[in-house]
């Protein structure tokens, strides 16, 4: 039963990862942009949201709907103003300029908010827990792996069946083409920016309800981001939910035999997969 347990974890904590990794996913998906400051960008959405709660009292959901449109307006202009620059046939000014972004954010975060650790507190939901075959499960990490499947489901409803994922599609097969159709590439890649930032939103909710965060936690949340995409395979969304998932099984997995060992499992298990499938379990383009 014990480790009947630890599996259930695993997928559950698989459901935070997959959140953290499908924006960095669906950016890289239409536009092949690596934003290394993802991490800070998930951190930056959960003071926000930390913000919005200790001034004006709201309920973290709520004030995750608050500030949801608010990161995206930051995403479409960091998008049109900044990156959209960098974009090209050479990946080296992308890397640069959203490594940049990572120091400024980090340390604008510490400037703002000092480096103490920061909780959003829930209260009684951060020990409810619901009973699933005679295992106890928390009731915060089912409700993240629910919304990691609703923000999976939402994306390919938006990708595969409505005009603007038309577009996106266009953009990322080929942008020249798509510009002689009378789509605007740089506004659709703005779009899909502040997409990701809501899904960011979505992810900085659930690390600030269910774990401390300071404003030098992104590079780490980037790190977990780019496994999870890369083990489920760089531009499918299903497999970056497939990759959250075997990473978070590895770690909790890493961590019943030893509890030293629970990052430490969740590389390995990365490594593996670049070894034996280089192009991750489930590749797929935007397409």
């Amino acid at each position: 039963m014990n480790w009947l347990d630890t599996l259930l974890q695993g997928i559950l904590l698989g459901g935070l990862y997959a959140l953290f990794a499908a924006g960095l996913s669906l950016v890289f998906g239409i536009m092949r942009l690596v934003n290394l400051a993802h991490g800070d960008l998930i951190v930056l959405a959960a003071f926000l949201i930390m913000l919005i709660v200790s001034s004006f009292g709201l309920n973290p959901f709520v004030a995750a709907l608050i500030a949801a449109p608010l990161m995206f307006g930051l995403g479409w202009v960091l998008q049109y103003y900044l990156l959209n620059r960098t974009l090209g046939k050479d990946v080296l000014p992308p890397l640069l300029v959203t490594f940049g972004l990572s120091i400024v954010i980090q340390n604008g975060l510490l400037e703002a908010f000092t480096a103490d650790s920061r909780r959003v507190s829930t209260g009684s939901l951060e020990t409810a827990s619901v009973q699933i075959g005679g295992v106890n499960a928390g009731l915060m990490p089912l409700l993240t792996f629910a919304s990691a499947v609703l923000v999976i489901l939402a994306l390919n409803q938006l990708i595969y069946r409505t005009a603007l994922g038309r577009a996106f599609r266009a953009t990322s097969d080929d942008v020249v083409t798509a510009s002689l159709m009378g789509i605007r590439p740089n506004s659709i890649f703005a779009v899909a920016t502040g997409l990701a930032m809501m899904i960011v939103t979505v992810a900085a909710l659930y690390l600030g309800m269910r774990a401390n965060f300071d404003p030098t936690a992104g590079p780490a949340r980037l790190i977990y981001a780019f496994e999870a995409v890369i083990i489920g395979g760089l531009g499918s969304l299903w497999g970056t939910l497939a990759g959250g998932v075997i990473l978070g099984l590895a770690q909790t997995i890493g961590a019943a035999v030893n509890p030293e060992w629970q990052i430490l499992a969740g590389h390995v298990a990365f490594l593996l997969v670049l070894l034996f499938r280089p192009r991750g379990l489930f590749p797929r383009a935007v397409d």
